[in-house]
């Protein structure tokens, strides 16, 4: 095996030359198109595809700083899809010191923790303190309408936004033997399967779509998209299996497990939009939405994923 800075520089080269691909088919649609007529769907594409080569680039400048760059770079998306959930969930002023402890006490000592390696502290900060001391806060403003749910929007979010997506850069911690210097790499697999199989899904459904999963929740999604999707991106999680501790067989079978959990990470963020009305969490990137829509998935993966690695191959 490579050693570690040329696998990740073989990675992102793969990466950017499949992005050169994506562009240049997105430039020949574009050009393609009959003058004056210009197509939604292509204009999309490479808004997404643009978007994708920002994302690639800020987060290979993590990789380069190391440790601390992923820590930082998954905080600030932590705080950016916890500003857009809270945004769009009812809260009044009585939650106010619960929403500053969430994002000015909770999100940045989880990081620390998960920086200076207390899996004890930081695998329960969000699960019992946070739970437990939210509502407490809340309560402190007397304010007894809607008041479960208020505090249960406020938890959720802080959950999926901060505690599972810190789970990422916790894979920093994991002390793997023989894989010493290569933490990194996990990082590498858990994104690539899990974004690809949001790229296949999408692909496989404007290809094959025929039966709708859930219409209300998710109007574009289809059954044929997911089954596609999911097997194609285990595909790649198989064939990742060289940058990671895992033989063949079992990176396939943690891809599977991911990319299941990926999707209903997907899904159930989707069902939390159509309720408030909403067909993205935000426009901050272009041609995908919000924050959380474009990690909705590893949020729901990333705590699995951690843990299973944790349990089966760190002593």
């Amino acid at each position: 095996m490579p050693d570690p800075q040329t696998t990740l520089l073989l990675i992102f080269a793969g990466v950017a030359g499949l992005l050169t691909l994506a562009s240049a088919i997105g430039a020949w649609l574009h050009w393609r198109q009959p003058a004056g007529q210009p197509s939604p769907g292509i204009a999309n594409l490479n808004a997404r595809i643009k978007a994708w080569w920002g994302m690639v680039a800020l987060l290979g400048l993590a990789f380069w700083a190391g440790k601390t760059g992923v820590i930082l770079l998954f905080a600030f998306i932590s705080f950016q899809a916890l500003r857009e959930f809270i945004s769009v969930t009812y809260t009044r002023r009585g939650d106010h010191r619960a929403l500053v402890w969430s994002f000015f006490l909770f999100l940045p000592l989880q990081y620390f923790l998960i920086g200076i390696d207390w899996y004890g502290l930081f695998s329960i900060l969000i699960p019992v303190y946070a739970f437990l001391l939210l509502p407490i806060s809340s309560t402190l403003g007397a304010d007894t309408t809607r008041f479960l749910e208020r505090a249960a929007k406020v938890q959720w979010g802080l959950m999926i936004c901060v505690y599972c997506l810190s789970h990422v850069p916790a894979l920093l911690t994991l002390q793997i033997p023989g894989f010493e210097g290569r933490n990194l790499q996990l990082i590498v697999f858990l994104v690539l399967t899990v974004q690809s199989s949001d790229v296949f899904q999408y692909v496989w459904g404007k290809l094959l779509g025929r039966h709708k999963l859930a219409p209300e929740i998710s109007p574009s999604k289809t059954l044929e998209g997911l089954v596609g999707g999911v097997l194609t991106s285990t595909a790649v999680g198989a064939a990742l299996w060289w940058i990671t501790p895992f033989a063949p067989w079992q990176a396939a079978l943690l891809a599977l497990t991911i990319n299941i959990l990926g999707f209903f990470g997907g899904f159930v963020l989707s069902a939390i939009k159509r309720d408030r009305g909403l067909k993205d969490w935000g426009s901050m990137i272009e041609g995908h939405g919000g924050m959380l829509d474009r990690v909705d998935s590893i949020a729901f993966s990333a705590p699995i994923f951690f843990h299973l690695v944790r349990f089966w191959w760190v002593p």
